[in-house]
C-alpha cells in the first residue's frame, strides 16, 4: 500500500539559524550541513509527531535513512535564518518518505529541496518491518504540528 500525498501540504516548521562553523570562507553554508539541518528537523517533526525516536524504540522499532536527495538552489549564508518545512511524501508498507523545503524565513527565498526516505526496521534483527497502523495513521493524518524555533529569532 503506497500513498502519496499531496506537494504542498508542510505539516511541520523547524527554524534555525546558519551559526558560523557551518560556513566555509566566504560564510556560505558548506553543502554537507544541509544533510544535519534536515536531520535536525527530522528529529524534531518525530519529536512533534510521535514523542519522539524513543516512542518508536520503546516498542522495537527503529527507522533508518536509505535515501537523501538534495537539490540547492541559492546559498544560505552566515546568520541567516532557516525554515525547513516538513510535508509528508509518500507512505509505503515498510518505507515513507518526507519532502523538506528549506527557505530563507526573513524573505521566502527558496534555498534548496530535499527528499528523505526512511525503512521501517525492528530493534531485534534491524530487518525490515511493517509500518505499524498507528505511526501510519500519524503520517496520513497530516495535522500541522507546533512550529519549533532554535533559531532565537521572533516567529
Amino acid at each position: 500500500m503506497l500513498k502519496e500525498m499531496p506537494q504542498d501540504t508542510p505539516i511541520f516548521t523547524l527554524l534555525i539559524r546558519v551559526r558560523y562553523g557551518e560556513c566555509d570562507a566566504q560564510q556560505v553554508v558548506f553543502n554537507a550541513r544541509y544533510a544535519d539541518y534536515i536531520d535536525v528537523a527530522m528529529t524534531e517533526y518525530f519529536r512533534q509527531a510521535v514523542g519522539g525516536f524513543e516512542t518508536l524504540i520503546a516498542k522495537g522499532l527503529d527507522n533508518q535513512v536509505v535515501s537523501l536527495h538534495i537539490d540547492w538552489l541559492s546559498s544560505a549564508k552566515f546568520d541567516d535564518v532557516l525554515a525547513l518545512n516538513v510535508a509528508v511524501k509518500k507512505v509505503g508498507n515498510t518505507s515513507y518518505a518526507f519532502e523538506l523545503v528549506i527557505s530563507d524565513f526573513r524573505t521566502s527565498r527558496l534555498i534548496a529541496k530535499s527528499t528523505i526516505t526512511y525503512v521501517m526496521v525492528d530493534t531485534q534483527n534491524y530487518q525490515k518491518a511493517p509500518i505499524p497502523d498507528w505511526l501510519r495513521e500519524t503520517f496520513l493524518a497530516s495535522k500541522t504540528l507546533p512550529l519549533v524555533n532554535h533559531s532565537g529569532a521572533p516567529a
